[in-house]
């Protein structure tokens, strides 16, 4: 039950933003929306608008915003086909656009709650390397070996990466001062430390700005694992379907509601780059059509566009009904 809950929660919510950034772009052009759904299937809930039908359908994956002339010629006031390029774009960029900006909210709310590591010294283990270079808490690292620290990843990379003695660059009440320390070796693990445990923040300016970073940051690995597919990146297990991401949800939920909040940042940050990807179908494969229209001065013939938008479908879906095959397999 826990597991179906947790599901529903980071999908209906990852979905939902997702179709809401189409929807605030559209109806802020002018554009006619017919239907708002979360969820596929038959409806369970709806309500009628003034012009939209708001709906919640039965099974928790997917969702859409049916416009006016969106996949068909249409001349009426309102009609998805008759705006600008640029503001059909807008609208089909909106959707990707605002899963980047969830995630960057569901990161806000999990540094907020359990503070945001700094490069200040928050504990100091006794006699260890540091206690006995006489490194005390509050003491703030801006340098070691010569290399800016900003960040306690810094700090980590930088100690467990050194060879041989540690030069490192303190202040301390508004004073620098420079202390070298031997690292030693972390019983179990064998990375290198000095013994110093960072002092946590939860300054809203500081979150924000590291969140953003944290999105930038999972933004690029998750490009650089697509570009490294055509070169045997992919591995057993590197690529899950809906049922693995369901025994995901499950066990992130089991252990704290903030790994459930991290792992659907995750989820919607690779299901906004997946949507940017230029795959008939989906908002990429949309966005092409409209810049190849921009470049030509004219659109594309909407029935040849229509049909490679099935193809793509078709595609996707066969996709989607392999990967469930190979999750279910996997749990056997």
């Amino acid at each position: 039950m826990l597991t179906a809950i947790s599901f529903i929660f980071v999908f209906g919510l990852i979905v939902f933003f997702h179709e809401f950034g189409h929807f605030i772009i559209a109806r802020a052009n002018g554009i006619t929306v017919h239907e708002f759904s979360l969820g596929m299937g038959p409806k369970i809930i709806t309500k009628q608008g003034k012009t939209t039908l708001y709906a919640l359908r039965v099974f928790p994956i997917g969702g859409y915003v049916r416009m006016e002339g969106e996949d068909e010629e249409s001349d009426v006031e309102g009609s998805f086909s008759t705006k600008k390029p640029l503001q059909r774009l807008a609208v089909i960029v909106a959707g990707p656009l605002m899963n980047f900006i969830l995630a960057t909210i569901l990161f806000i709310i999990i540094f907020m709650s359990i503070g945001l590591p700094t490069n200040e010294i928050g504990g100091v283990t006794d006699n260890s390397p540091a206690y006995e270079a006489g490194l005390e808490i509050d003491d703030e690292i801006v340098e070691i070996n010569n290399v800016e620290i900003k960040s306690w990843n810094d700090v980590n990379f930088n100690i467990g990466n050194a060879v041989g003695e540690v030069d490192i660059v303190i202040e301390r009440d508004g004073e620098l001062l420079n202390k070298t320390i031997i690292p030693t070796k972390e019983e179990g693990t064998g990375r290198l430390i000095i013994g110093v445990y960072s002092k946590f923040t939860k300054n809203p300016i500081k979150v924000v700005s590291y969140s953003i970073t944290q999105v930038g940051f999972l933004t690029k690995e998750i490009f650089k694992f697509f570009a490294s597919i055509p070169f045997g990146g992919l591995s057993e297990g590197s690529v899950v379907g809906p049922v693995g991401i369901v025994n995901m949800v499950g066990q992130a939920a089991e252990r704290s509601i903030l790994d459930v909040l991290f792992l659907a940042a995750y989820i919607s940050i690779n299901l906004g780059i997946v949507n940017l990807l230029p795959i008939p179908a989906l908002d990429g494969g949309r966005i092409i059509f409209i810049v190849f229209e921009i470049l030509r001065g004219k659109p594309v013939d909407p029935e040849k566009e229509g049909f490679v938008h099935l193809v793509g479908f078709v595609i996707l879906l066969s996709l989607m009904v392999l990967l469930v095959f190979k999750d279910i397999k996997g749990l056997f």
